[in-house]
């Protein structure tokens, strides 16, 4: 006896169970008839073209971790009785940042930790050098031939270490330095070449890997030799638009790393703003991209009233446009850094154009500001 065909119905009815439960043995369960004929109506449905409409059945207390309900949707025979249910979801962002913080602690828990080592035999106290590396993007491609100027991965290794270990031993020997990493210091933040948000395709130079790789490297040597010439180092790396999530690593990496090192001081705040004080200095810190440089004085007096109302030298650094720009708002000076890295093709084509150059600073516990250095990519090349 041939088998009669089946409705439009019951094999898109078939693909949506089994989508649904799993598996066909599990829908054929649910739907009441043998296991048999869901798999014969299962395989018609798969051979027509027919795609499932709903994803596998979870209930609102057995959502992936992750996930928040969004809705729920039911699917009722031609009597009325119900079919199919399943809740739908959507990420949830703000759960699955702590669960990639607490991966990246997890995995920072087997790292072997530095041992300490030798203090430096004299330091001014009343000074603190700032050390500030801001849009380095290691892991960038550009072309000499297409902006004027080439950077890669080797390039940026030399041109970031060969800068700031002159930078570190030409400074004062200041009793405590901040190695201020402000972020996008990886170009990329995953193994696809695209901006977190955004999704544009960005110029890239090799493998996420390596681009990990040469980033720690780089970032290790500058804490070197900071140990070497400071009593006490503060590591600062901030959250900003490029890598986010290399940010979370980098911090979670490194405050593993310096745990038994009583001179380091890794700041672990997944906040976009940050601030130390130094005597009578507020220096505060914010990577550009979530607010203006003419609101950030208000803002960082609102988030660190008591900073703010025991200093009277306050300074806001950021980054983010990679071009200079100082100004004196009231309470607080804010300075935007540039970049040591080359301008890529987009930059080019929008016409922007800044000279690439990375400075020191020392501020005095009574002062403030008292001195700057400046250095420039030609310098180490």
């Amino acid at each position: 006896m041939a088998q009669k065909p089946y409705t439009d119905e019951q094999l898109q009815q078939a693909v949506d169970a089994a989508a649904a439960h799993g598996t066909v043995v599990a829908a054929a369960r649910f739907l009441g008839i043998p296991a048999p004929t869901m798999q014969h109506r299962h395989a018609a449905a798969l051979i027509k073209g027919f795609t499932p409409k709903v994803q596998r059945i979870i209930t609102p207390a057995s959502a992936p971790e992750g996930y928040k309900l969004k809705g729920t949707s039911t699917l009722y025979g031609a009597e009325g009785e119900q079919k199919l249910q399943w809740v739908k979801t959507n990420a949830d962002e703000e759960r699955i940042a702590e669960l990639r913080r607490a991966a990246f602690e997890a995995m920072a828990a087997d790292l072997p930790r530095l041992k300490p080592v030798a203090a430096p035999t004299a330091s001014v106290d009343r000074f603190l050098n700032l050390y500030t590396i801001t849009d380095a993007h290691i892991g960038m491609h550009s072309w000499s031939k297409e902006t004027g100027v080439d950077w890669d991965l080797d390039i940026a290794e030399r041109v970031i270490s060969g800068v700031f270990l002159q930078m570190i031993q030409s400074a004062p020997a200041a009793h405590t330095c901040i190695v201020n990493q402000m972020s996008d210091f990886l170009h990329t933040d995953s193994l696809k070449p695209v901006t977190p948000v955004s999704g544009h395709i960005l110029d890239a130079d090799s493998r996420y890997q390596k681009i990990v790789e040469v980033a720690v490297r780089v970032l290790r040597r500058i804490m070197a030799a900071a140990l070497k010439k400071h009593q006490k180092v503060i590591l600062n790396i901030l959250d900003a638009n490029h890598d986010p999530t290399g940010a979370t690593w980098l911090r979670v990496m490194f405050s593993a790393l310096y745990e038994k090192e009583p001179r380091v001081k890794v700041e672990t705040s997944p906040s976009p703003y940050v601030a130390h004080q130094h005597g009578k200095v507020m220096l505060a810190f914010h990577h550009g991209h979530c607010a203006k440089n003419q609101n950030l004085p208000l803002l960082f007096a609102s988030i660190f009233r008591e900073i703010w109302g025991a200093t009277v030298y306050r300074y806001c650094h950021t980054g983010h446009r990679h071009h200079v720009e100082e100004k004196e708002h009231p309470g607080m000076i804010v300075i935007q850094h540039p970049t040591l890295a080359a301008p890529d093709a987009y930059s080019v084509r929008a016409g922007f154009d800044s000279k690439r150059t990375a400075s020191s600073i020392i501020y005095d516990k009574e002062h403030g500001q008292v001195a700057r250095q400046t250095f420039v990519p030609e310098m180490v090349q």
